[in-house]
């Protein structure tokens, strides 16, 4: 019986590694709006199910949400996935990001407004 080299046993442990945390992180298993931006919650986590909410709301360009800006025009075909909001969104306030706040709200509830469907009071979608 021929033993596995060592380095074929080291590619194969780092390669599951690296698929099981790309699959944690991965659009479908979010449950709810996380930013790193929000230091502490005023209000509670709005749950939020990604692939349910795309599917619900007929979405398939990612850029729709996850969309990318430069020199105040919107990139075609250029999509932010891999970012926080805050990256782009950045704030000034020491206490409370509003600025992030907004974006995430002018987004969301922009989108709900315009399509005439979905949450748009406080807690509808910050729920207790």
């Amino acid at each position: 019986m021929k033993r596995q080299p060592l380095t074929a046993t080291i590619f194969i442990t780092v390669l599951a590694l690296v698929l099981a945390v790309m699959t944690a992180y991965s659009q479908e298993n979010v449950k709810s709006v996380q930013d790193s931006g929000f230091k502490e919650l005023m209000r509670p986590q709005v749950p939020f199910v990604h692939d349910e909410h795309n599917e619900k709301a007929q979405i398939e360009d990612c850029s729709t949400c996850h969309h990318v800006y430069q020199d105040g025009k919107k990139v075609e075909g250029d999509v932010s996935e891999s970012q926080e909001c805050s990256e782009c969104h950045k704030s000034q306030e020491k206490n409370y990001p509003m600025s992030l706040v907004m974006a995430y709200h002018n987004r969301c509830k922009g989108c709900h407004l315009e399509q005439k469907t979905g949450p748009i009071m406080c807690g509808e979608c910050h729920v207790k």
